[in-house]
């Protein structure tokens, strides 16, 4: 698609990517910078032989700052689960904060405070809880009341301050801030896979085959998951003829659109984390060491596990439906329909269209689950069959994907509101000269 932009329609578009670059050229600064009162180097070796998952998964999110327990080590997880609580599953249960919601800027507002609120609570749980971890490794110069308020203080502001960094790049940059910074700390080990990758391959460790076949791979599955997520059923809707004052609109067809995987990459990072919670609780507490059956489990909720698939997958499909029930109505779908006098062919408006709808959902729910499946467990299929490193995990090629997908919709948004803008100006000019 060809776009002829106006100098000013230029001008926004450098300033608005200048400022998403400085964002996190900032971002990745603050990721180096460590919570006073480690031993770096320490902390260094001890966590290269960390084999935890969960904690190697927090990890890869933050960019590698939980790694060095750096200023951002929280990353955005505690802004992530406030948006989730408040945005979306609280205003389904509480209806004073569904109001706010449907009161517009102002409830949204609220709202969005309310959000920040909790991410300051839940920052300060989860501080307190990587600096009992980060003591435990044996890795700080003192374990004082002293090192816990440094500790938790500087995580909480970091914590606040990447939540502040990802707000201003929504309003002033380019593409949603939150998810550029997690798109940025997942990306950031890539340089360094890549040139492990080639080094395998130089030092024959792995074939060239196998080499060639997971690059086919690896570009295969983005293009379907680009596909996947652009994907949607058109439902035809009708607008019969109707009079507003005294103009007549003609009868009109239009479509309403359901995403083929509506509940995007949540499911994925629910999964994940509720699947893991036992191997990490078990092997922190130190229960294995007592118990050779517990040992057993831990060692089978390992990713790569058949057991660990088996339940990543059954709690994929969960979360997948479970979101679709929070977040999809088709009775208040298909009321506003009837309140417009629209309806669906051959559908009766009301109860009858909002059956429709829900089974349609339902049916594209399972394909959008299996679709998730596939690429969530592919990589471990990849690593157990040929051996080979995997960069990316399946969620977080997932997120990468999606921020991308939603980055170039933005910018081309953009665009095309200034090439608009400057057809306008010039229907203007004309229409001035002709007087």
């Amino acid at each position: 698609m060809n776009f002829s932009l106006s100098s000013s329609g230029i001008k926004e578009l450098r300033k608005r990517l200048f400022f998403t670059l400085i964002a996190l050229i900032v971002y990745r600064i603050g990721v180096y910078i460590p919570v006073p009162g480690l031993e770096p180097e320490h902390l260094s070796r001890l966590f290269n032989q960390q084999i935890n998952p969960l904690v190697s998964h927090f990890n890869m999110i933050s960019g590698g700052a939980l790694g060095r327990f750096t200023l951002f080590a929280l990353g955005l997880s505690p802004y992530i689960s406030a948006s989730i609580i408040m945005q979306q599953l609280l205003p389904k249960i509480v209806p004073s904060l569904g109001k706010l919601m449907k009161e517009g800027e102002s409830g949204q507002r609220r709202l969005n405070q309310y959000t920040r609120y909790l991410t300051m609570g839940l920052a300060c749980i989860q501080s307190f809880i990587s600096t009992r971890w980060i003591i435990s490794l044996g890795v700080t110069l003192s374990s004082t009341i002293n090192f816990y308020c440094i500790s938790i203080l500087t995580l909480v502001a970091g914590a606040l301050f990447l939540m502040w960094l990802g707000e201003q790049i929504t309003e002033r940059g380019m593409g949603n801030g939150i998810s550029l910074i997690i798109f940025a700390g997942i990306i950031s080990d890539l340089p360094s896979a890549v040139l492990y990758f080639i080094e395998e391959l130089r030092q024959g460790k792995m074939n060239v085959w196998v080499a060639l076949l997971t690059i086919a791979i690896v570009i295969t599955v983005v293009n379907f998951v680009v596909f996947m997520e652009r994907a949607q059923r058109k439902i035809t809707v009708h607008y019969p003829q109707r009079q507003q004052g005294r103009r007549m609109y003609a009868a009109q067809v239009s479509h309403l659109p359901l995403k083929l995987n509506m509940s995007g990459v949540l499911p994925t990072i629910f999964a994940s984390i509720i699947v893991i919670v036992p191997s990490m609780l078990i092997g922190w507490t130190g229960f294995s060491e007592n118990s050779p059956f517990l040992k057993k489990i831990s060692l089978m909720l390992l990713p790569g596990q058949p057991l660990y698939m088996i339940l990543l997958s059954i709690a994929i499909v969960f979360f997948c439906f479970f979101y679709l029930a929070f977040m999809f109505n088709p009775t208040e779908i298909a009321d506003n329909l009837k309140k417009s006098g629209a309806f669906i062919p051959g559908l009766r408006p009301g109860e009858q269209s909002a059956q429709y709808l829900d089974g349609v959902m339902t049916r594209l729910t399972v394909v959008g689950c299996m679709y998730l499946l596939l690429v969530v467990l592919l990589p471990s299929f990849m690593v157990s069959i040929f051996e080979t490193p995997f960069a990316f995990g399946g969620t977080s090629l997932l997120i990468s994907v999606v921020v991308v997908i939603e980055f170039v919709a933005q910018v081309q948004s953009l665009m095309m509101s200034h090439q608009y803008e400057s057809l306008l100006k010039k229907a203007k000019l004309k229409g001035l000269s002709t007087k």
